[in-house]
């Protein structure tokens, strides 16, 4: 018998920087992406789960962010659309430096589902800060998404980053599901799948092994 969960939705830094701006998503579409984040805060509204919206802050001269540039504000997906909390942040957790853990407890929740940008940055960090607060955490891959990047490290396109962060947070961290997957669960209190490292390392091999043999 499990307990039925308490949870809220985050909904980190939908601003127009992703959207319009210097930083615009590109893994998953970002029109895509946007259509199932309103989605998810409609549900979530509608199911009475508490939504949290989280708005990214940097200096004036900053070159993404800038408070009070265009590229700073919400998006109208988010803007236009009820919340139950907000709260700015400096850092890339929607924990750090902020009151967020402190509201969370205070409304009793105790599994957050996560959506927003980016999935590699904001949403990771926020997801593994949440888990080591001992949270149960839900990441919605298709109201997320990613950019590309290349470093003296080496070039990660938008897909391949969006695509082995959601498998690493899957295997521990947190349960990886659509949209239309995290409402049925609202819907029915069906609880999402969770797996584990060792679980997920062992399939891996698997299918290695599968490879190697045909």
């Amino acid at each position: 018998m499990h307990q039925t969960p308490r949870r809220a939705l985050v909904v980190i830094d939908v601003q127009n920087e992703y959207v319009t701006g210097d930083l615009k998503i590109q893994y998953p579409p970002v029109g895509t992406s946007l259509h199932h984040i309103g989605r998810a805060m409609d549900g979530a509204h509608a199911a009475g789960i508490p939504v949290i919206v989280i708005q990214q802050n940097a200096p004036a001269d900053a070159p993404l962010f800038a408070i009070g540039t265009p590229g700073w504000e919400l998006h109208e997906t988010v803007a236009k659309r009820p919340h139950d909390h907000y709260q700015t942040k400096l850092l890339p957790s929607a924990f750090a430096g902020t009151d967020l853990a402190q509201w969370l407890a205070s409304q009793q929740i105790d599994t957050l589902a996560v959506v927003g940008y980016m999935t590699h940055n904001c949403d990771d960090t926020t997801i593994k800060h949440a888990f080591d607060r001992g949270m149960q955490v839900e990441f919605l891959h298709d109201a997320s998404g990613t950019v590309p990047y290349a470093n003296r490290a080496g070039f990660a396109s938008a897909e391949e980053i969006h695509r082995v962060y959601s498998v690493v947070q899957q295997s521990r961290y947190a349960a990886v599901l659509s949209t239309d997957e995290w409402l049925e669960c609202i819907a029915t209190g069906r609880v999402p799948e969770r797996d584990t490292i060792h679980a997920s390392h062992q399939r891996a091999l698997a299918l290695l092994a599968q490879g190697a043999a045909a």
